[in-house]
């Protein structure tokens, strides 16, 4: 059986943060690196610097970036037994707080999902917060459904960055 994970690194939210994007847990290279969606080929913050036009070419570029668009990041998981970095993957799963995070950040008005995981953890356990909750597309290179340039399209629209 696999050893038990705790989540890495801390959420990344500011005072003025309205929008809360959540993740599952964070991937190998992100555990490796030490940093949100770390993998090369992971689109996400590829598709952020095109909806913000900001540059993310390093972690302070990347923080500077969810401040000044005023959005923040964490996961819907803070601890469980994986064999590789896919969600369905996860098991023995124990869920974050978000209500606690929600109150101390009462600026927090949406929350967005990169993946069909993190959202369902979420309904399960803090399904009636009122808050308003929408999916984004996965920025995963596994998730080729879509193109980058659609996936940028609906980032924009629900990140707000029309």
């Amino acid at each position: 059986m696999e050893e038990r994970l705790a989540h890495p690194f801390d959420p990344i939210v500011f005072p003025e943060t309205e929008i809360l994007i959540l993740g599952s847990f964070p991937s190998i290279d992100s555990f490796n690196k030490a940093f949100y969606y770390a993998h090369p080929r992971n689109q996400f913050w590829p598709l952020l610097a095109k909806v913000t036009g900001y540059p993310v070419n390093n972690r302070d570029q990347k923080i500077w970036l969810l401040k000044a668009s005023k959005l923040g990041l964490w996961d819907m998981v803070a601890g469980c037994r994986r064999s590789n970095s896919l969600d369905s993957s996860l098991e023995g799963i124990e869920v974050n707080d978000i209500p606690t995070l929600l109150r101390q950040y009462p600026s927090i008005r949406k929350l967005l999902f990169t993946g069909r995981k993190a959202q369902e953890l979420f309904e399960r356990h803090f399904g009636d917060l009122e808050i308003e909750r929408d999916y984004l597309p996965s920025p995963s290179p596994a998730y080729a459904a879509m193109s980058f340039e659609e996936k940028a399209r609906v980032y924009s629209e629900k990140l707000e960055m029309k």
